[in-house]
Parts: C-alpha cells; structure tokens; sequence
C-alpha cells in the first residue's frame, strides 16, 4: 500500500483555500475516492509523488505529454527560451514557426490563431462561425467536452459527468438555448436538428475521436456523414482536435480519417506540456477574425515565446520517420493484453492509436448514453488497485488514457499484469458492495 501522509497533508492545506481543494475538478478523486497524489516530478513514463511513491503514468498531463516528462530536448529548447524573456505581449518569430508548421501537418488550416487554452480555442472558433454564416445555434454531441464556455458546457462529459453535473449552474438561459445537442455516431440526430433549425445553425463542433466520455471511436461514415450534411446546409464543420490533434497521427484525426472540417481546433501536443490552444481554418473563414476582420479576439499571453519553444520543439520530433509507428507498436501491446484479460468480465476496451478506455460495461460504446452505463463502482475499485500498485491511470471512468513515446515494452508488460489483478479486485467489489 502506498504512503500518503503527506498527500494528506498537502490536500487538507489545498481545501482551505481553493475550492475541493484543486484547480480542475477530476483531480479531487470524487469518483474513485481516497487522496490524490501531489506530484512532484516527472521523467520519462514515470511521476513520482510527495510521499516518495513512484507510478507509471497514463494520464500524461490529460495528453500533452507524448514524448513523456521532461524531454532532454524540450527541456534544453525552453530553459534556453527561458533565459531570453518568459514573455513580451509581443510578436515573436517561434510563433510563426509554429503556425507554419502545424498548417504544413493540417492542410485544411490555411491560417491559424494562437490562444492560451483548449477551452479559448473553441470558444473563439464558434464565435467566428457565428459570424461568417450570420447564424446564432451550434449543434454539439451529448457527452462531447469543448472546454468550460458557458455556451458549450452543455451535456458535457469529462469532468462535468464525473462530477454528476452535466449542466452546470450560472450558464445564462440564452447560452444554452443556441447550443443544440445531438447523439454522437447517430446522424440521423443532427439531421433532425438540421430539419427544425434549416436556417439558423451556424456550426457543428466534434471531437471526431470522442475523448471524454472515456474514448468512443466514430463509426464507419459517421464524420464523412456529418461532412456531407454541413456543406449541405451551408453550415461549418468544426474539428475540436484538441486532444486528437497530433495525437492520433501527425496530421491529427482529419489526416487519419479523410475527413476536411472548416475550422481546427487545437491544443495539448501543441504545447509539448506549457499552456497553449489554437484555431484555425480556411483562409476566407479566417479573414473575419481582428485585426484582419470585425470578429475580436486578443490574449497578452497568446503566442507566448515558451509555450511556442515547447510546441515546436515537440512537433519537430513528432515529424520524424517512424515516430507514430513507434506509438502504434506500444499501444497495440497494450490492447493485446488487456482485451485477453476482459474476456468474460462484463468490461470492454476501446483503443485508437495511442488513446484507450477501459469501460465497465459489457456493451459496445458508440455514445454517451452507453458511457453512462458503465458500472463506476467496478471503475473505481481498478482504479484504485493500480494507483496503489504504482499505474497512474486517469481517475475518472469519463477520460482516456495516454500512451506516450517514453514508455517502453516492459512498461506496458508490467501495466498489464498489474491490470489483471486490478480486473479481479474489481470483480470482487463489484459483487461485494
């Protein structure tokens, strides 16, 4: 059993004075219990706590982190930006490398808008849609998570769902209103949608590899489906590829799928591990934005020259010959493993590329509804085991798990053995409790 005391410690201090005594809702461990652990270093595949334990870790900093911690040649890239200047509120030239290079990876962004987080990615995109189609409604999917804007924290997943509040408390009646929610893989949804508002949708926003819900991946024709309909209707098509987003391929879900939305949302690898979000899309769409167009939109931090160093330097080694392969490799082992040891036990695995999910279901999950069906008390009791056997796997039955480039065969042997007798701990609490 793992030492805690300190942890202990440090939470008690962090519940006085910030609310649950975290800054972001799933690190409080509401759903599986017990403390969460204050990390206080990170190399390669592993973190280790205050308390001296050490874990092989999944969770990646929630996906950023896929060349895992402390990369010697992210380190040397921001500590060398770091002696020039943390920030200027000005323009600086890694910037535009960046920008640059993720629009050489993403065809269908011609130009591009640095922001300061996931959630201001996708805020700003729909404001820009709204704007370039003259339409106030967004069509988004139950369960799908595009950041903490009042408009789009409607039926969210993650961490909302989580935390039993699929709406939240203090979103204004108008926000919620305009954001129309559909069910994810069922077009027959968002046409409906389409038939009762023909003219007032301005975009569609998809996760098009769901990732907070736990991973639900797009059925056959679902994002081609979803592209059809929005060129149909005079609609734009918005890829919130935030976790996706060189994540799934170096060309991000769109490359992988042959799908080409309208506007990109991005964020995570983007940053190589330091804040960092993105919008961007075709040039006409994009025009609109200020201080090309009448669409504002500022951050003193956007673009900031650390966050930049970081991205690019993670983006160069991301572009490297045979990196997603790599990837492919670790995370096919680890599917290997686990669905052997599903076999059986009322559980399924839902992998694509480097993401997965364990669901404690015995059912496919094609949507949320289906998430929701999961047996949480079965979730927390692996969850546990492994946190206590020395697997940092994310704390939530709602959230993917990240297999990173640092981590190596042996590591996933071990994850694997270590998740056969968490499957079988949590058999026992599922019958006991």
């Amino acid at each position: 059993m793992r030492s805690t005391w300190r942890s202990d410690e440090l939470f008690k201090r962090a519940q006085q004075r910030m609310p649950g005594g975290v800054n972001s809702p799933v690190r409080a461990f509401k759903a599986v219990g017990g403390t969460p652990p204050f990390i206080t270093q990170g190399e390669g595949p592993r973190i280790r706590d205050a308390d001296g334990n050490e874990y092989i870790d999944y969770v990646c900093s929630w996906g950023p982190l896929i060349l895992g911690h402390a990369h010697p040649g992210v380190v040397a890239a921001v500590t060398e930006a770091a002696r020039k200047g943390f920030s200027f509120g000005a323009s600086t030239e890694t910037e535009v490398e960046l920008a640059e290079t993720i629009c050489q990876a993403m065809p269908s962004i011609e130009k591009i808008r640095l922001v300061s987080s996931g959630t201001e990615a996708a805020m700003s995109a729909l404001r820009l849609c709204r704007a370039y189609t003259g339409r106030d409604k967004v069509v988004k999917f139950a369960g799908g998570y595009h950041g903490h804007s009042d408009g789009l924290l409607v039926k969210a997943g993650s961490g909302a769902t989580t935390l039993g509040i699929p709406d939240s408390p203090g979103v204004p009646r108008g926000c919620a209103e305009n954001t129309l929610v559909a069910t994810y893989n069922n077009l027959e949804t968002v046409a409906e949608l389409f038939e009762r508002h023909p003219m007032d949708i301005a975009a569609v926003i998809v996760e098009p590899a769901a990732a907070n819900m736990g991973l639900v991946k797009p059925q056959p024709g679902f994002l081609h489906g979803l592209r059809e309909m929005t060129l149909r209707q005079g609609a734009l098509l918005v890829f919130d590829e935030v976790i996706t987003g060189f994540r799934l391929s170096y060309g991000g879900a769109q490359g992988l799928f042959g799908v080409t939305p309208d506007i990109t949302c991005l964020g995570k690898v983007i940053g190589g591990g330091m804040p960092i979000g993105a919008y961007g899309g075709r040039k006409d769409i994009m025009a609109m934005v200020a201080p090309e167009g009448p669409v504002y939109q500022a951050g003193t931090l956007s673009g900031n020259p650390l966050a930049t160093t970081a991205g690019l330097a993670t983006l160069r080694i991301l572009g490297a010959p045979g990196t997603y392969e790599r990837l492919e490799k670790l995370s096919a082992r680890m599917e290997d493993g686990i669905v052997k040891l599903l076999a059986g036990r009322g559980a399924t695995f839902s992998r694509l590329g480097s993401l997965m999910t364990v669901f404690f279901t015995a059912e496919e999950v094609r949507d949320y509804s289906a998430a929701l069906r999961s047996d949480l008390r079965r979730f927390a009791a692996f969850f546990n085991h492994l946190l206590n056997s020395g697997i940092y796997w994310p704390p939530s039955q709602f959230e993917a798990a990240f297999v990173s480039l640092a981590h190596t065969e042996a590591d996933i042997d071990q994850t694997v053995l270590t998740i056969s007798r968490a499957l079988t701990e949590s058999d026992l609490k599922g019958v006991t409790n």
